[in-house]
């Protein structure tokens, strides 16, 4: 299994010939708001699947689903198929999956779990579908947390050979349903597993953030490579730079 971050929640997933993509954002800009740091993603080809965690903007962004081949087929939270299928268009290949439902992709198994976040399109919005992460299951067993808080079932997830886990934001502060570098290194402790990689962090800034609070964009990633070397010392973390790989270790 290999996987290449390409920033925010964006994960290339490779195993056994199958790729599959985590909530791309795929574009450097999202709304007015959101500058990529780091470079665009470049896919050597289109995915095979794409998993969406939930429908906030930066997790399900429809500019980037649209720029994939309609045949690539999405795997999304009980609920939001409706919600695609009217802004992407009729024949698209789109999967709705709850907590403890699995699918196969060709030769991996998708496993859906449990995730705390708020499920809604945005605060006020009336489109609700679950929040999820997946686990990938192949030559390796690797769980991508999408944006979640810690939740009582994350500490039968494993055995695990990597986590992609989130460990920060888009913001300079936090609200609830997310983790931090602590809260990160804490689900560590509680899934055990062999690898991990922060994700949800230092990609999407904010207009005029890097001048408010810089180092909630520059120092999540190795705050939690040094949390969790306490809390959970058996796991290697792998701090990646966008568009960085990594093989997962046997």
């Amino acid at each position: 299994m290999n996987i290449t971050w390409w920033g925010h929640a964006t994960v290339a997933v490779a195993d056994r010939g199958t790729t599959i993509l985590t909530d791309p954002v795929l574009r450097n800009r999202l709304a007015h708001l959101h500058r990529r740091r780091g470079p665009r993603p470049v896919l050597d080809a289109a995915p095979d699947a794409v998993v969406i965690s939930h429908l906030h903007g930066d997790h399900c962004d429809l500019p980037s689903l649209r720029a994939l081949p309609p045949s690539t087929r999405l795997l999304v939270p009980r609920g939001g198929g409706a919600f695609l299928r009217s802004r992407l268009g009729a024949g698209r290949d789109i999967t709705e999956l709850a907590a403890g439902e699995s699918v196969q992709v060709g030769p991996l198994r998708v496993r859906a779990v449990p995730a705390s976040h708020d499920g809604r399109r945005n605060p006020k919005s009336r489109i609700r579908a679950e929040a999820l992460g997946y686990v990938f299951e192949g030559t390796r067993t690797a769980w991508f947390g999408g944006d979640t808080g810690l939740f009582d079932e994350m500490k039968s997830l494993g055995p695990l050979d990597l986590a992609l886990v989130p460990v920060w934001g888009w913001g300079w502060t936090l609200g609830a349903g997310h983790l931090d570098p602590a809260g990160a290194a804490e689900a560590m402790r509680i899934t055990n597993p062999a690898q991990a990689v922060p994700i949800h962090w230092g990609t999407l800034w904010p207009v005029g953030c890097g001048r408010v609070r810089p180092d909630r964009f520059h120092l999540p990633g190795v705050e939690f490579a040094s949390l969790t070397a306490a809390a959970a010392p058996s796991t290697d973390v792998r701090v990646l730079a966008p568009g960085e790989s990594l093989t997962v270790a046997a």
